[in-house]
């Protein structure tokens, strides 16, 4: 009898959802990032996303929750490069001693004008970089599940390895004449560097830039000179200025590019692997024609 009521407790507490709450708890500034997290830590972490899908980083407002979230963390994943340009206040207000991680650590920044280009994870060997640098805070933070950490790490640094095959065989079925195209703000720096597409944009770094009429102006006369035969809305932006320059050139409306946010699960790029997928077949065949 004795056997058996310990034998009960036993079970009792390896199947209490006590354990869920054991988990490390990380949060990530944005959706990208939390989905990096995610590939990694998978089961072993409590996973919280600050800005979620469909949703711009660029321009987000920090509520009382989050200055919550942010305290409760152990691990903090951000992108860093000037990108969360929120973040400061937030951390101040919360209080957090969590482990701040800087995604970027290691990436040589590209330039706009003065500032860094924050959006590195567009290429995807800049990816496998923010992958190591979350892998390595969290096996810090971590140590007993340092294993189940590396394990995931090494097979997604494998499908990123194939990721990166996979655009460089469809961007070599391009012309090269046609390599290029108008996008609603600088967020393919980094794909234009590794891949050789030519990204121009009417906004700046940061979606909170209004172009001028006279930039608009030029964007114009650049398509209809250079022949740029396609662009681009993108999933945070408003689509009216693309809109505009494409009826004014005859350039193809090529379709939507995912830049700073994923979507939904049942969006067309819920993962950071579906996202570049889903951009590398839609400049493939807005280019290719």
């Amino acid at each position: 009898m004795r056997l058996r009521l310990w034998l009960c407790l036993v079970l009792a507490v390896t199947a209490s959802p006590l354990q869920a709450a054991e988990r490390l708890n990380v949060v990530a500034s944005f959706s990208i990032l939390g989905d990096l997290v995610r590939q990694i830590g998978g089961d072993s972490v409590n996973l919280t996303t600050l800005v979620g899908a469909n949703s711009d980083v660029h321009v987000y407002t920090p509520t009382p929750a989050d200055a919550k979230t942010v305290a409760d963390a152990r691990v903090l994943v951000i992108n860093g490069l000037g990108l969360e340009g929120w973040l400061p206040r937030l951390l101040q207000s919360s209080g957090s001693k969590a482990q701040t991680v800087v995604a970027t650590a290691g990436i040589v920044p590209l330039k706009l004008g003065s500032d860094a280009d924050p959006h590195a994870w567009q290429s995807v060997a800049n990816a496998k970089i923010y992958v190591a640098n979350i892998r390595d805070a969290l096996m810090s933070a971590d140590p007993a599940d340092a294993e189940i950490f590396r394990a995931r790490t090494n097979r997604y640094l494998d499908e990123l390895d194939a990721l990166d095959a996979e655009v460089r065989e469809a961007i070599a079925k391009i012309p090269p004449e046609r390599r290029r195209v108008i996008s609603t703000h600088d967020a393919f720096g980094y794909f234009a560097a590794a891949y050789g597409i030519a990204f121009i944009a009417p906004l700046g770094v940061s979606t909170e830039s209004e172009p001028s009429a006279r930039d608009i102006a030029k964007i114009i006369a650049q398509v209809r000179s250079a022949k740029i035969p396609a662009v681009f809305l993108e999933n945070i932006s408003d689509d009216r200025l693309v809109g505009r320059i494409a009826a004014e050139t005859g350039a193809t409306l090529g379709g939507t590019l995912f830049s700073d946010s994923l979507t939904s699960e049942k969006g067309d790029a819920p993962t950071y692997i579906a996202m570049v997928r889903h951009n590398i077949k839609a400049l493939t065949g807005a280019l290719g024609r």
